[in-house]
């Protein structure tokens, strides 16, 4: 009767059924791959602080821990013409301004010659018997180029420079964005008085807060 026009049978109705029951559970999976592949997707990090790294000891550390604080993010080097001076004003600004308002990060590098070799933990480890330094330390890392750090990449990406040679400097502000940079052979002064003064606005922007 249903191929000449007539009533549908019983067996059609629930071939229809079944269909349409299919055809929404197909849906509905469609749907929650979607979801869940945008849920699952990773987010682009947005600033400094958004980034994780590796310690000297090759644990993950995310550098969120750092937000709220100024930070002088610096590619290091143990065996350099300019190792002694930098590391006695890099370690002499970490303990006049403070940890609870500002850090040194030390990112060794070893792109610039024979100026960094050896192990992360054996780096650190020099630098802080020798120097008796007490900011922090990460992994070995490359400052440019195909396998960049990507922590490292945003700050040379935010001013659109890459580090000539070792101690290249980057001033991060409270919410992760690069303040400014100096080269290796600047002059400390400037870095004192900029850093000084973001410690100072932090500080200040606390106060107004309480």
């Amino acid at each position: 009767m249903e191929e000449l026009g007539g009533y549908p049978t019983k067996s059609s109705i629930r071939k229809a059924k079944m269909l349409r029951v299919l055809l929404s559970m197909t849906v509905g999976v469609g749907c929650l791959f979607l979801l869940q592949t945008q849920l699952l997707k990773p987010r682009k990090p947005s600033d400094f602080y958004s980034f994780e790294v590796k310690d000297a000891k090759g644990r993950t550390v995310s550098l969120e821990k750092y937000r709220g604080k100024a930070s002088l993010v610096v590619n290091v080097a143990s065996h350099c013409e300019h190792t002694e001076a930098n590391f006695r004003f890099l370690q002499e600004l970490h303990r006049e301004l403070g940890t609870s308002h500002f850090n040194v990060l030390a990112f060794p590098c070893g792109q610039f010659g024979n100026t960094e070799l050896g192990l992360s933990r054996d780096i650190e480890a020099f630098a802080k018997n020798t120097y008796g330094l007490t900011f922090p330390f990460f992994s070995k890392i490359k400052t440019f180029g195909s396998g960049a750090e990507p922590a490292f990449k945003f700050l040379t990406d935010s001013v659109q420079k890459v580090p000539k040679w070792n101690f290249w400097k980057f001033l991060v502000d409270p919410e992760g964005k690069v303040v400014r940079f100096w080269r290796t052979d600047e002059p400390t002064d400037s870095i004192r008085e900029e850093a000084v003064s973001l410690v100072r606005q932090i500080i200040l922007k606390k106060r107004a807060e309480l």
